[in-house]
């Protein structure tokens, strides 16, 4: 197949590239640096004769949420979703030979808030209008819907549409956000935050990577929630990344000292505040298997191939050293 993948730069891109790679497929990924795969994630351009003849487009495109929720940033981080959704669909529709599937990157932070049950995609409840929650906190969730909404008003009658509510995706990579958090819990702080009851979706990158590989060749449309079927408390989630992680403790945060951490971090509390109950009800239903239903099962792995990959940077050093 050929696959072009808009805004494939990024940790997730990446991790997709490499995987698509070597599964013998031809990837195309766009980016807003200069190269032979140019594009401004707005226009129409020479970028869009990729898609002209290509099998699959996958849009990952977006400005990334771990910043400081300004209303400049929220802008930037709505038009850059926004607009890159809308202009691949302008690209499809133009297109003489249409890819046969169009996945489009979503979130998972589309669902509300909540506690008491699981957020699948059929009893799933859209979030924004939540009691007892920070009342921007429904940017976000208007951002998803509105990021949604762009690719279903797409003209693309030759082209199944699929939106990827993903949830944080885990890889070992340098600078992914479990390579963040792993590195808060070897410093010791990798304990409950705010209490801890909230929850936290997450997909292990090889469950990410062949789920997408599911729906690239199946025939599901609309929205597939991309996580693992056994979200879990904040506390239990960083209790078995400690374990695995050799270390024995983990201090807590009050609500306001992640507002603390989050503003060193140029981030932002939401991320770590909201409880995100999600299971991939679609997934299951269709037949799908995940590898790392578990997240100490999938902590434990990510973090011996980080351990691996340090060791592996470290004697790369000391052999140019020498």
């Amino acid at each position: 197949m050929k696959i072009v993948i808009p805004g494939g730069t990024g940790q997730v891109g990446t991790i997709l590239s490499r995987a698509l790679t070597g599964d013998g497929h031809e990837v195309a990924v766009l980016s807003r640096k200069p190269g032979p795969h140019h594009w401004d994630g707005r226009t129409l351009g020479a970028w869009a004769g990729e898609i002209d003849g290509c099998d699959a487009v996958i849009n990952l495109a977006g400005r990334s949420v771990s910043c400081r929720y300004t209303a400049a940033n929220l802008k930037e981080m709505m038009d850059s979703r926004v607009d890159s959704a809308r202009v691949v669909g302008e690209a499809i529709g133009l297109a003489k030979r249409p890819p046969k599937v169009w996945l489009q990157m979503s979130t998972a932070t589309i669902y509300a808030h909540r506690f008491d049950a699981p957020n699948d995609e059929a009893t799933g409840i859209i979030g924004g209008t939540e009691p007892g929650v920070p009342g921007y906190w429904g940017f976000s969730v208007d951002i998803a819907k509105t990021w949604e909404e762009a690719q279903r008003n797409a003209e693309t009658p030759e082209t199944r549409q699929v939106a990827l509510r993903a949830a944080m995706v885990m890889s070992p990579d340098r600078g992914g956000v479990f390579d963040v958090l792993r590195t808060m819990t070897r410093l010791g702080l990798g304990g409950p935050v705010g209490g801890g009851r909230q929850y936290v979706s997450w997909i292990h990158e090889t469950d990410f990577v062949n789920a997408v590989r599911h729906l690239l060749h199946g025939d599901l449309t609309g929205p597939v929630n991309l996580a693992a079927p056994t979200p879990l408390p904040q506390r239990d989630f960083m209790r078995a990344l400690c374990r695995a992680c050799g270390v024995k403790i983990g201090l807590p945060a009050t609500k306001w000292m992640a507002e603390i951490g989050a503003l060193v971090l140029r981030s932002d509390t939401e991320l770590l505040l909201k409880s995100r109950r999600v299971t991939p009800g679609r997934l299951l239903g269709d037949g799908f298997g995940f590898e790392y239903p578990e997240w100490p099962d999938a902590a434990l792995d990510l973090a011996r191939r980080a351990r691996s990959s340090a060791r592996a940077d470290h004697s790369r050093t000391v052999r140019r050293d020498d």
